[in-house]
């Protein structure tokens, strides 16, 4: 609990002087005021986060949190709990999606197994499995209060080897069958919805299923009966360990001012978990994509976060955010490198005539 403890007391707010050069620069650059769009929003945040008003692209990285799930019992996923392990190796291997697409960011990635049913084994996992993937929700807690916190502990310490490694950027990804239900059932609980308006397919199950899915995630929330302004009453009780983790990873990135791209749904549900714990959280966020399961959104929407990219994305795993890596990068680049209009010869704006 004490690292916890710590990480959260040295989160701060993002600098606003930094924030104001940065913005300042971005006026000068030979363009229209605000004509990048996004791209100039998130150099200035990135301004704000680091302290520094012109930051440089640096070493990236994304943690993947896997994770199993006692509620796959329920019938709530198309794909068995196995699958879980089985992609936890694929990603050793170098062959899953989230593998190709850091390759091509140049991204390192780490896999961690934090609470895999089964035992995995393979170079470069980080094992720090608490438990064998927590108990049916829809039955009683999914886990301790005290596991609640050993995982998001887990995240803090792997995100805080990273920035030792001087790694500039984080993202947050994950792997657990059965990780959608979790992330509604703690949507819901926080926001006060209703488990229908935070719910979607998941891994691609059809009307029936769904129709179960929020069932379930109802009668979770009823029998468990989480409080939404404990953030780990809520994880204990209708979390997820990879949730978990994952929220721990971005407070330690807003610890050390490093900004941390959030996923897909998962991931935000666990941003979420994670700006309940601390409501400074959100202002080193970057939300990298909007996913079409029907809670991200809403999830967005609470943490004031705006997606970079929209394109029907559903995977996990820290695919969105790979891919927004490449748009980081340009809004830095364009913050350093672009030329303002005294040091490129164009004239700029005229004053606007007073009659």
């Amino acid at each position: 609990m004490e690292r916890l403890a710590s990480t959260l007391r040295r989160i701060g707010s993002l600098d606003g002087e930094a924030m104001q050069a940065a913005r300042a620069r971005q006026n000068q650059l030979t363009k229209p005021r605000g004509a990048l769009g996004v791209l100039e929003e998130i150099s200035i945040k990135i301004a704000g986060i680091t302290g520094d008003p012109r930051p440089a692209p640096g070493r990236k990285a994304v943690i993947v949190m896997a994770a199993d799930h006692g509620v796959v019992i329920e019938g709530v996923s198309l794909y068995p709990s196995e699958v879980t392990a089985q992609m936890v190796l694929n990603f050793l291997a170098g062959g899953a999606a989230i593998n190709v697409l850091s390759r091509h960011a140049g991204a390192a990635v780490r896999v961690v197994d934090v609470g895999v049913a089964v035992p995995v084994e393979g170079e470069g996992l980080v094992s720090r499995r608490i438990r064998p993937g927590t108990a049916n929700m829809a039955a009683g807690p999914a886990m301790s209060r005290e596991e609640a916190v050993a995982a998001l502990e887990v995240g803090i310490e792997v995100a805080e080897e990273e920035i030792a490694r001087d790694v500039a950027l984080l993202a947050a990804g994950d792997m657990g069958i059965g990780n959608t239900t979790a992330a509604s059932a703690i949507s819901a609980c926080i926001t006060g919805l209703d488990a229908l308006e935070v719910t979607g397919k998941g891994t691609g199950i059809d009307e029936r299923g769904l129709e179960r899915k929020v069932s379930v995630i109802r009668q979770a929330l009823e029998v468990n009966r989480p409080d939404p302004s404990d953030a780990l009453d809520v994880l204990c009780k209708v979390g997820g360990l990879e949730i978990a983790g994952m929220a721990g990873v971005m407070l330690a990135a807003a610890a050390a001012r490093r900004p941390v791209l959030v996923d897909g749904f998962i991931s935000a549900a666990g941003a979420l978990a994670a700006a309940a714990l601390h409501p400074h959280a959100p202002d080193f966020m970057l939300a990298s994509h909007l996913s079409v399961e029907r809670g991200h959104a809403v999830i967005l929407d609470r943490l004031g976060l705006c997606p970079i990219i929209q394109a029907n994305m559903r995977l996990g795993e820290g695919t969105g955010a790979a891919m927004a890596f490449f748009m980081v990068d340009a809004s830095l680049k364009i913050l350093a490198e672009m030329a303002t209009f005294d040091e490129a010869g164009v004239s700029g704006p005229e004053e606007a005539s007073p009659h």
